[in-house]
């Protein structure tokens, strides 16, 4: 039996894992944690820690979890690139799972969108669109971001230098280098994700809707049996796939 604490409980992913786990006999949550309760006063009933809390809480909670020795799955977002660097030099020390999306299809998206890009090559204008549900407090999305990653890695770019944000006013012609970022908010989108390219005289559409969370938290559950394996390192849900 694999026994799991579960930070951000009372959030709406926290309470989707909650809601997933009985349909999993080898697992058993062994304590909630949100706001107000101490990790520290728990952490020795569980083998992982799964963190849909708050990317201000995030470096706190694995910093705890590297000093128990206990794997952490990290599913929030938002993170600053000194949080990432922060987590990075935990992760020598503990294997931890850090992915902006534990959708199944959604990583399946990942791949295929760095092939794509792969083979169409720098003659295609690449764009990126993603909608979430009105209360979705940062921008990007932790996935646009990641396509957004793949996209600048493949043409051997810096993602902050040609990424361009929505667009407003006379902004001249698109360059050839730009990534185009857009971000949408209403409702209650769980998820939606499309990457274009674009040339002349055709447009390739890669898409991705989610309709439930249930879809990510069995993900991270997957990723939490996953990483219990593992050496220390900082891991993806591609590796928890097998695609890288």
């Amino acid at each position: 039996m694999l026994n799991l604490i579960i930070t951000g409980s009372k959030g709406r992913m926290g309470r989707a894992l909650v809601s997933c786990v009985p349909q999993h006999p080898d697992l058993q949550i062994t304590a909630q944690i949100d706001q107000g309760d101490d990790l520290r006063t728990v952490i020795a009933k569980g083998d992982v820690v799964i963190d849909f809390s708050s990317h201000t809480a995030t470096a706190g909670i694995a910093s705890l979890c590297a000093e128990h020795k206990k794997a952490v799955v990290i599913g929030t977002t938002g993170h600053s690139n000194e949080d990432r660097s922060y987590l990075t030099t935990l992760s020598a020390k503990i294997p931890m799972v850090l992915s902006s999306n534990f959708s199944t299809g959604v990583n399946a998206l990942f791949w295929l969108t760095r092939k794509a890009a792969e083979i169409l090559g720098a003659g295609f204008d690449l764009e990126i669109v993603e909608m979430h549900h009105r209360l979705k407090k940062d921008a990007p999305s932790g996935t646009a971001k990641t396509l957004g990653e793949i996209l600048a890695e493949v043409r051997k770019q810096q993602l902050d230098k040609v990424i361009r944000y929505g667009r407003s006013g006379i902004v001249g012609e698109r360059t050839a280098t730009e990534i185009g970022m857009h971000s949408l908010r209403g409702g209650d989108v769980v998820g939606d994700h499309t990457v274009i390219f674009a040339s002349s005289g055709e447009r390739l559409e890669l898409a991705h809707k989610a309709s439930s969370r249930e879809t990510f938290a069995n993900g991270a559950l997957r990723a939490a049996r996953w990483v219990v394996d593992q050496n220390p390192g900082l891991y993806d849900m591609e590796n928890v796939l097998g695609l890288k």
